[in-house]
């Protein structure tokens, strides 16, 4: 896979953006709506995408090489289901040829996310992700 190919799999929904807590005692990963500095909400797009390991230390470069650590990726990610042999989801945009199939989706963070927060009370802004079902949409 080219690295061009490799990038396309991001479908945009910014959900790896989001901060995130871990819990010690079992390893669990819980979203918050608190999104990294870098991510403009509305595009769910980072802001500095060539700049962005150098500007914060935390974000990490996804590549072929690590995807045994990609369990901490939402469950929706091109870049984990693939790394789990598993096939992208309808909404996916390389599935629908339509960049906004994400949005429709429900699966970006457009309408959940936050760029105000306070670092020491994460723990207030854990969420609970979509994964773009119908019974998912049909809730909101």
């Amino acid at each position: 896979m080219t690295h061009d190919e490799w990038e396309s799999l991001c479908d945009g929904c910014g959900r790896c953006c989001l901060h995130k807590l871990q819990d010690e005692d079992d390893g669990r990963v819980y979203y918050t709506r608190a999104a990294c500095s870098l991510l403009d909400i509305n595009s769910c797009r980072c802001k500095d995408y060539d700049n962005r390991e150098k500007l914060m230390p935390d974000c990490l470069q996804l590549s072929v090489d690590n995807a045994q650590y990609f369990d901490w990726l939402p469950e929706t990610c091109a870049y984990r289901l693939l790394a789990e042999g598993e096939d992208l989801p309808e909404w996916h945009p390389l599935i629908t040829g339509d960049p906004d199939s994400v949005i429709k989706a429900g699966i970006s963070v457009r309408d959940i996310a936050k760029s105000d927060y306070d670092p020491d009370m994460l723990i207030n802004d854990i969420i609970s992700l979509s994964d773009g079902t119908k019974a998912d949409s049909d809730e909101t």
